[in-house]
């Protein structure tokens, strides 16, 4: 529980792809979240799992 009683769940939110982050910001939960527990890239994987794993995540 933080200052005046608000609560602030305990997450890291990480992706490579800045619009998820975008749509969780901008959702019914997303004033939840503090926003430097967010960490995204600038490009995604285009769901390709070596890709994100070897070279763009790997920059993250």
């Amino acid at each position: 529980e933080a200052a005046g009683k608000k609560y602030v769940p305990r997450a890291v939110l990480v992706d490579l792809e800045p619009g998820t982050m975008d749509a969780v910001r901008a959702g019914p939960f997303g004033q939840l979240f503090r926003p430097d527990n967010f960490v995204f890239g600038q490009s995604g994987a285009g769901n390709n799992w070596a890709k994100g794993h070897y070279t763009e995540g790997a920059e993250l």
